[in-house]
């Protein structure tokens, strides 16, 4: 009796965490809202267990119902939308230098995103902060 028991436990499929998936469609760059997820009654490996940690956050890719939902399928909402002018900083050694640059990429809190400076039209890559300014790591 055991070891029917112990064998149990260890057939795939007999875990008992919950996998949040899509219940409907959810277009790229649209928020997750309580009723566009379900939880899934199987665990699916890599998919989100905890649904309060992707509501309020934005799709970074189309995410269809039924499929489960990664961590890397979402993200902070964007602050930066695509040719924004936004404030670029950069700072280093008690040196700061600001100046306005172009966004070539969408990005949130956290995200990196290259900038393409006005006024030397070079090309950095810079972190966004929740601001919405870039900064420039090197």
């Amino acid at each position: 009796m055991r070891w029917a028991v112990l064998l149990w436990l260890l057939i795939p499929g007999a875990s008992f965490a919950d996998t949040v998936v899509a219940a409907r469609t959810i277009p790229a760059q649209s928020l997750i809202m309580p009723d566009d997820i379900v939880m899934h009654e199987r665990d699916i490996p890599g998919g989100v267990k905890d649904p309060a940690t992707i509501i309020g956050m934005e799709a970074r890719v189309a995410l269809y119902a039924g499929r489960p939902i990664r961590p890397g399928d979402v993200g902070f909402p964007a602050v930066v939308e695509r040719n924004q002018i936004i404030f670029l900083h950069y700072q280093r050694n008690g040196l700061m230098i600001s100046t306005e640059g172009r966004a070539l990429g969408r990005g949130g809190p956290g995200d990196i995103i290259r900038v393409m400076n006005l006024s030397s039209r070079s090309t950095v890559t810079a972190q966004i902060g929740t601001d919405g300014a870039g900064y420039v790591a090197r």
